[in-house]
């Protein structure tokens, strides 16, 4: 008779799993916690790491001075907040599931004036989930995903039919998206976030604000999916690199003010898609940063209505492509400043005298032809967009037609960008502090932008 003995290694996934959960249960709970509070009451709960899932549905002051953990050992969602004007600060949640399905996160909010601040939310799915919540407050917490492929790790902050939110002064490392879908009125306010897909994603979000963010080394900054009137202004946008890297986007989007963002060392700085969607509206496009891209401003198509003011473009291989064989000169192109401008301001107002007129030659080519982006910047394309240069043997297509282009612009790298004017002059060439302006206003360069970009200050 033949015995066959059980393989070794066959019994370390089912002792883990014993020791796993042996361990989890020596925590104290952190729901007993929860059940026997008062509502509207204050839970300190002395330091230590207690065991989770935890639902919370009272209003409670749930204060963990740095010291708490809650770990859900790899189950559920850490914290549920299934209640009105709760507050969970300075907490260490950790280990949620990783159930795309159930949204597993460190904190779920399906209530209303709810607080949620000063949390490290780590090894967490998703991280911060609201569901039709009004009201409510995610405020200085730094959240991680799971270390998993980023297609496949979650959100940091979701909002889902959520109004009237405020996300503020939060920091997302190594997550997927910050996502606004089907919700209003909410304010996006100096976040950061790095290592992830989409920094922040709108999809049929009306009349939010998105401001002072800080978003670097993701796939794609800023896109607006049909999400009108948005207002996005004074945010910074590096290093969305990559086949679809994008500082900010928009797809049939209306209304929108994009106003004062410095786009960095992106593949492309904006990118307009059928927008504006609706009748009589525009998108207004003003006094904002675009350099050292690979392409400034992109059309996937000949469109009309964004009004495009005081913006610098500077250092952006292409300043502006359109795609598809049309132009961009139906939008309203009107004080711009542009690095490659060749006209001269003999009256030293600040604005040429000439038109800023960008024609396409044989950049023709790949921006008709996909495949032969492969070329683009290669001696080849180089020298037959020269010849076409100096002797055109086809009409070459004028892209855009800019009536008042700045002489000069300046943005400083130490605040928030400005927008850029044009020098005041009295009628003997001084300024209103009785200086010279003959010399122009200092320009960033490019070692400036790439230390801004990086977090780095000279």
């Amino acid at each position: 008779m033949h015995v066959r003995l059980a393989r070794p290694w066959a019994a370390i996934p089912i002792a883990w799993l014993i020791l796993t959960t042996v361990a989890s249960a020596e925590l104290p709970s952190f729901q007993a916690l929860i059940d026997a509070a008062e509502p509207n009451s204050l839970l300190s709960p002395p330091a230590g790491t207690y065991a989770g899932p935890v639902i919370v549905d009272k209003p409670l002051d749930i204060d963990g001075r740095g010291e708490v953990t809650i770990d859900a050992g790899g189950k559920g969602s850490v914290v549920v907040l299934d209640t009105d004007g709760a507050t969970l600060r300075n907490l260490h949640l950790i280990n949620s599931g990783d159930s795309h399905n159930d949204l597993d996160a460190g904190v779920q909010v399906r209530g209303n004036f709810n607080v949620v601040k000063d949390n490290r939310i780590e090894d967490c799915l998703f991280g911060v989930d609201m569901q039709q919540s009004e009201n409510n407050i995610v405020r200085r917490n730094h959240i991680t995903s799971k270390p998993v492929e980023l297609g496949i790790r979650g959100d940091a902050i979701r909002l889902w039919y959520s109004f009237s939110n405020r996300v503020e002064d939060n920091t997302v490392v190594d997550s997927r998206d910050i996502v606004v879908w089907y919700s209003r009125d909410n304010v996006i306010r100096r976040n950061s976030a790095r290592g992830g897909r989409y920094s922040l994603h709108f999809m049929y979000s009306q009349y939010n604000l998105v401001e002072d963010n800080d978003f670097r080394g993701n796939s794609v900054g800023i896109f607006l999916m049909y999400s009108d009137s948005v207002v996005v202004r004074r945010n910074h946008i590096s290093h969305a690199v990559g086949a679809a890297g994008v500082g900010i986007g928009f797809k049939e989007t209306s209304d929108v003010d994009i106003v004062d963002n410095e786009i960095l060392y992106c593949a492309t700085g904006l990118h307009l898609d059928v927008s504006p969607f609706q009748p009589d509206t525009s998108n207004r496009i003003h006094g904002n940063l675009l350099a050292y891209n690979g392409i400034g401003i992109q059309f996937l198509n000949d469109w009309t209505g964004n009004v495009f003011e005081d913006n610098l473009l500077k250092g952006n291989l292409t300043p502006v492509a359109v795609l598809g064989g049309k132009t961009a000169a139906r939008n309203d192109w009107n004080g711009n400043h542009w690095d490659d401008y060749a006209g001269f301001d003999r009256d030293r107002d600040g604005i040429g005298d000439t038109p800023y007129e960008q024609y396409a030659y044989a950049d023709r080519i790949w921006m008709d032809v996909p495949p032969a982006r492969f070329f683009k910047g290669t001696p080849m394309l180089e020298v037959l967009d020269f010849l076409e240069r100096l002797a055109p043997f086809t009409s070459p297509d004028l892209l855009l037609r800019d009536n008042k282009p700045l002489m000069a612009a300046e943005f400083r790298l130490d605040k928030s960008p400005t927008t850029p004017v044009a020098p005041t002059r009295s009628p003997n060439g001084d300024d209103a502090s009785g200086q010279s302006t003959d010399a122009q206003p200092a320009e960033p360069d490019a070692y400036q932008l790439l230390l801004k970009s990086l977090g780095r200050q000279d």
